[in-house]
């Protein structure tokens, strides 16, 4: 048996927004019965932020009639300060349900991806400052009460999706349908204007798919222009999280070469994925079970030491990338625990590390105000063969503890309340330790 050890009276900082999502909660305030609502769950798992990329292909969050700019500006030769050029409605309704829900929207300002064989809203607009400005009728809508709208405290906001996706040369382009100099002209225009508008809010984007170079490109062209960029967003799907914190330092390491070190990091698109070719369809296997949830929950531990500011998983929509709710029933899978016990953290006063590290095993901890203990402790690895641990986890002092398991036979429940905690874990597993 090994031991991992913490040490109580060493206390760090906060614990960051790390359980946010792409797609809030599947509820209809408008209907006498929710016959499929994650509402309650998602609200109980503390969720900080949801970002509405890719909401509007989903009927649950109003479908084609809401979140894109060109749902809710449907007509672009439309005067941009004439309320009756909006349609707001779809869109108020979403927001209204992940506001209730204790849950903040990301707002992605910009289109859906598009698979399909013609591309229509994903093609650049053809005026980059009316674009702009109907952004800008967006943004007081919501925050200042524009055409009968809210006062909501929505502070992000990002300026389109993945632009380099798809190489200029490339024909099918599903994100952004114009060149990578369009994009930075396009980014540097809406950026300006809407800081101007809004110097109190945050303006960032471009949600970079995956192109490093391209991000290098982006960002020394923007220092070189003096853009603002509030957040720097980014995109990672992998299947060891120690890619994940790789990735981070690479892009921490761009923000301050070019004079953005300040700018937050935030990667606003992550899940299980070993590779999109020939493990595609084992990724969107394990993502609804065990492996899934331990990967999602050591992502998350791991990434509260690393030098990234938010996560978003993707998704919480009913999508084949959910591996949280149930697509039938909306009932929390496995995955569903890791974002649960992740949001415990939020009422701890402080993290405390550990003094030693174990292989495969990944951690967190936390102490309240009255100096009680809560843990969570992964086993994980993407080796098929790996086995699990039996670890004694020492806090340093006396105490009386319950322990929770999830794991190939266990489902988050209460298994044993002790004096000495002690853990038997499958691979892959989890478990909550809590001091009374």
């Amino acid at each position: 048996m090994e031991t991992l050890r913490f040490d109580l009276t060493k206390e760090t900082g906060r614990f960051k927004p790390l359980n946010a999502t792409n797609g809030g909660p599947w509820h209809k305030r408008h209907e006498a019965e929710a016959l499929a609502s994650t509402f309650a769950a998602y609200r109980a798992a503390k969720i900080p932020y949801s970002r509405n990329h890719d909401s509007g292909v989903q009927s649950i969050y109003g479908g084609p009639y809401s979140h894109d700019i060109s749902r809710i500006f449907p007509d672009f030769n439309a005067d941009p300060e004439d309320p009756a050029s909006y349609d707001f409605g779809c869109t108020d309704e979403d927001i209204l349900v992940c506001l209730e829900a204790g849950t903040k929207p990301f707002f992605r300002l910009g289109e859906t991806i598009e698979r399909q064989v013609k591309k229509h809203a994903t093609i650049p607009p053809k005026d980059f400052k009316k674009w702009a400005v109907i952004c800008e009728h967006v943004i007081r809508h919501y925050r200042e009460g524009w055409a009968d709208g809210f006062h909501h405290d929505m502070e992000y906001w990002e300026i389109w999706n993945e632009p380099d996706l798809d190489l200029d040369d490339n024909p099918n382009k599903r994100t952004w349908g114009g060149s990578k100099a369009d994009y930075f002209a396009f980014y540097e225009t809406a950026a300006r204007h809407l800081k101007k508008c809004f110097p109190e809010i945050k303006i960032g984007g471009p949600a970079l798919a995956f192109r490093l170079d391209w991000a290098e490109d982006f960002l020394r062209c923007m220092s070189q222009k003096q853009a603002p960029l509030d957040f720097f967003t980014w995109h990672i799907y992998a299947s060891e999280p120690e890619k994940i914190e790789e990735k981070a330092k690479k892009v921490k390491s761009l923000l301050v070469k070019y004079g953005y070190e300040h700018t937050e990091s935030i990667l606003n698109e992550w899940n299980y994925i070993r590779n999109f070719n020939d493990g595609y369809l084992y990724s969107m296997e394990q993502m609804r079970n065990i492996k899934g949830a331990a990967f999602a929950m050591a992502t998350m531990s791991l990434a509260q030491n690393a030098p990234v500011d938010m996560l978003m998983y993707y998704d919480t929509r009913p999508s084949r990338f959910n591996g949280v709710f149930d697509f039938y029933t909306a009932k929390p899978l496995k995955g569903y625990y890791p974002f649960l016990w992740y949001g415990y953290f939020y009422d701890r006063k402080a993290q405390v590390e550990a003094v030693n590290e174990i292989e495969t095993i990944y951690s967190l901890c936390g102490v309240d105000e009255r100096g009680k203990a809560l843990a969570v402790i992964t086993c994980f690895s993407d080796q098929d063969k790996a086995e699990g641990k039996e670890l004694f986890v020492d806090f340093g002092r006396p105490g009386r503890y319950e322990i929770y398991l999830l794991d190939d036979t266990h489902a988050g429940e209460l298994v044993a309340t002790t004096d000495r905690p002690e853990l038997k874990m499958n691979m892959p597993g989890v478990a909550l330790i809590r001091e009374l």
